[in-house]
């Protein structure tokens, strides 16, 4: 087909946008492909309409490659599914809530889970129906704080989402490994530079659970690897490698030491060293206790926590989050320590919390026989030598402290190295946390009820675009695969005389008659604003009808490598046919 930019829908901006955090951001607005509405939310104008749907196309035809099928859920839906599996409360504010004029709950739908294994429970009875894969391409809803960078994270996104449904844990095994597969084909096709990565499953439950991460540095999520082996997780999921426990006999009794002004761990430190104890102390000889508080899905009631690490590390909000969700977290304000005042800033120990009914939570490295410097619970005062397992006893362990490059790596092999990127793939092995839910069984061949097990696999269709956009950039603007071009071949008309605009027509035509999808230049804009704007909007191969024409050549340029080869314009078509069969 030919479009001709004289008539297209287009208007490209000169400046970025004020709002724009990343380069995507900045020029998928820049050259017209999407539009602000609102905070989280953008219009796809025509350009970015057709590299969106030939995103949806390459995602649809790898899950169509693996027997899935597609089927198509309505956005709005009733409160009561996701009341049975408790996301009504779980998902918070995240999720978008309204009412009907008679007063009946309904929600914007963030996943289908409940959708799926109700749809399937209503058709399938018999062990024989099984196994069966189903999947969407839809617009989902999450009522994100904050929402940023353009289309990477809005509040309304497209995204694929599919569903296995399985007899037993080894066809769920043998599902989640066929998506695995897909979603390799399918970023491999899009050109894109990726890692998978272990994650955890969060308000979507189960097990397995594994991310594919679009390399950029512009990337909201930390991952690390191995440098000796094949490990490699989102920081969320790490788990740290606890040491071995130590005997507690003969260790010093821990003595209650005046420390006035140090209420911090570098003061603390300081103190002790200057103490002529006859003992070198750092920061990781101390237990920092920070306090929280948590509020579980539908309660209004916060709950105290305290939360101890070694003092050289830092909380890490992301880690503690998703080991307390689906709770609510937060850390305590100068109201809560008034209204708790056993707790003494800056001198919290296990003791007070202990005695007052705070459930204390620790990092997997505070062991039994681990000694530590900590607070005494008594303003300007410290414990030496408290000792895990003897002087104190915790209520479990818990990951939420920093992961640091150069740690150990949790399968004992080589340490970590950090990196970040972006979420554009999700697979899970629900297990039967939505099956138990709805009663979701097929009757065996002994007439006996098999409770069926799922998967499920999510795709970030609309954020595949930004991170294209993301990978393939350069100063002068966008740079897309072949894959998802907009169009195959750009046509710029260099030039006023007629004759090179009459030239140009006629190549348009062929080129269209021969399958390729041309945008065509015909505007009465100079050169320059043209060359411009071929630059920014990105399409791999520009042909340029100039001067050259007069001698029987026009120019090819491959956008991404920025070469120029003159071509004899009677075999020109047959030169770009053959470049974009390629």
């Amino acid at each position: 087909m030919i479009t001709r930019m004289s008539s297209l829908f287009l208007r490209t901006l000169r400046e970025d946008p004020a709002d724009a955090e990343v380069p995507s951001h900045r020029l998928l607005v820049r050259a017209g492909y999407v539009r602000r509405v609102a905070p989280g939310g953008y219009s796809w104008l025509p350009l970015g309409l057709r590299v969106l749907r030939r995103v949806e196309q390459v995602v649809r035809e790898e899950m169509n490659a693996i027997g899935a099928q597609e089927i198509q859920f309505p956005a709005l839906l009733p409160r009561e599914p996701y009341e049975a599996t408790g996301r009504w409360t779980e998902y918070g504010d995240n999720l978008f809530r309204l009412k009907d004029r008679r007063g009946a709950d309904y929600l914007l739908g963030p996943t289908h889970e409940e959708l799926f294994a109700l749809t399937v429970k209503g058709e399938y009875s018999s062990y024989k129906d099984y196994p069966v894969t189903l999947y969407q391409i839809q617009t989902k809803y999450r009522d994100e704080a904050r929402p940023r960078a353009g289309i990477l994270r809005g509040r309304e996104f497209v995204m694929k989402d599919s569903y296995s449904f399985d007899l037993d844990d080894e066809g769920l095994a043998r599902s989640y490994q066929a998506h695995r597969d897909a979603y390799t084909k399918l970023f491999d096709r899009l050109g894109l530079e990726y890692v998978v990565v272990a994650a955890t499953s969060g308000a979507m439950g189960g097990s397995a659970s594994e991310e594919f991460l679009a390399v950029a540095e512009t990337g909201e999520d930390t991952y690390v690897r191995s440098t000796e082996s094949g490990y490699a997780a989102n920081v969320e999921a790490v788990v740290t490698p606890a040491p071995a426990e130590r005997p507690i006999e003969g260790l010093p009794a821990a003595q209650v030491h005046a420390t006035p002004n140090t209420p911090t761990i570098e003061s603390l430190v300081a103190f002790f060293n200057a103490a002529g104890l006859g003992r070198e102390f750092t920061a990781a000889d101390t237990l920092k206790n920070v306090m929280l508080k948590v509020r579980q899905p539908g309660s209004k009631e916060w709950e105290l926590l305290g939360v101890g690490l070694p003092g050289d590390r830092e909380v890490d909000m992301k880690r503690l989050e998703a080991s307390l969700e689906p709770a609510e977290v937060e850390l305590l304000e100068e109201a809560d320590f008034a209204k708790n005042p056993f707790l003494v800033k800056g001198y919290i120990g296990p003791k007070a919390l202990k005695e007052n009914g705070v459930r204390y939570l620790v990092d997997p490295r505070v062991v039994t026989g681990t000694a530590w410097v900590t607070g005494a619970d008594q303003d300007g005062h410290h414990v030496l030598d408290l000792v895990a397992g003897r002087d104190f006893t915790p209520d479990g362990t818990i990951e939420a402290a920093e992961v640091r490059e150069g740690d150990a790596s949790p399968d004992g092999h080589g340490t970590l190295v950090a990196a970040r990127g972006i979420e554009i793939g999700h697979i899970f092995q629900l297990g039967r946390k939505y099956t138990n839910a709805f009663e979701l069984d097929a009757l065996g061949p002994d007439s006996k009820p098999i409770r069926i097990t799922m998967g499920s696999y999510g795709v970030g269709v609309s954020r595949l675009v930004a991170v294209l956009a993301e990978q393939n950039h350069d100063t002068s603007g966008l740079v897309w695969p072949r894959e998802v071009s907009p169009y195959d071949v750009h046509v710029v008309v260099a030039g006023k005389d007629e004759t090179i605009a009459a030239g140009a027509e006629k190549l348009v035509a062929e080129l269209d008659a021969a399958g390729v999808d041309v945008l065509f230049d015909d505007r009465k804009a100079t050169p320059g604003v043209k060359f411009a704007d071929a630059e920014l909007v990105g399409v791999p191969t520009i042909l340029v009808v100039g001067r050259g024409l007069a001698n029987g050549l026009v120019e090819v340029k491959d956008r991404r490598t920025g070469e120029r080869e003159e071509i004899p314009v009677d075999s020109v078509v047959g030169h770009l046919v053959k470049l974009v069969r390629s």
